[in-house]
């Protein structure tokens, strides 16, 4: 039987471990095939199925789409200030909000767009980095502590991997 908490977290909760150089080219790496994970991942879904939540009570394949572009753009535009200002504090967003925008109802392709370009130059950046730099961080005003970049790319890395599990958890069990 699954639960609403595996359909919840089909990959299970973020967890973070001790970063070593592995760690990090494998959260770099997550990163970076993200669009095609994505891409794939939706290939072939007809309107009806992209309106389709992927659990009772969650977002719908669109806005998961769309919600990943939105934290995707977020992400890297936090890696970019926290490499050029001391510490800076970021702006949090209200993504159950933005996932009721008009722009939610979108084609996918707006946002698979976006993922694709954003994640060119987020992997640049990431890739570009020396390994102290992975240490500089942000403060995050919700969680009310600082994380480092290091982190930050596990937690996205484990992002992108989490809402494609969704999507394909989905597919698996409606039989597309």
């Amino acid at each position: 039987m699954t639960t609403t908490a595996d359909l919840s977290y089909p990959i299970g909760r973020f967890t973070p471990v001790a970063s070593t150089s592995a760690v990090r080219a494998a959260a770099l790496d997550d990163i970076a095939a993200l669009p095609r994970r994505m891409r794939d991942a939706v290939a072939g879904l007809t309107d009806a199925q992209l309106d389709t939540p992927y659990r009772p009570g969650g977002w719908t394949v669109r806005q998961l789409v769309h919600h990943v572009s939105d934290s995707h753009m977020n992400g890297y535009i936090r890696v970019k200030l926290a490499l050029t200002e001391d510490n800076p504090t970021i702006k949090p967003y209200d993504e159950a909000l933005w996932a009721t925008l008009p722009d939610s109802q979108l084609p996918i392709d707006v946002s698979l767009a976006l993922l694709d370009q954003v994640h060119v130059r987020w992997d640049a950046v990431f890739r570009g980095m020396t390994p102290a730099q992975f240490e500089r961080t942000f403060f995050h005003p919700e969680m009310q502590k600082s994380l480092t970049l290091d982190l930050h790319a596990q937690l996205y890395a484990w992002h992108s991997k989490h809402h494609v599990a969704h999507i394909t958890a989905l597919r698996e069990r409606q039989g597309w």
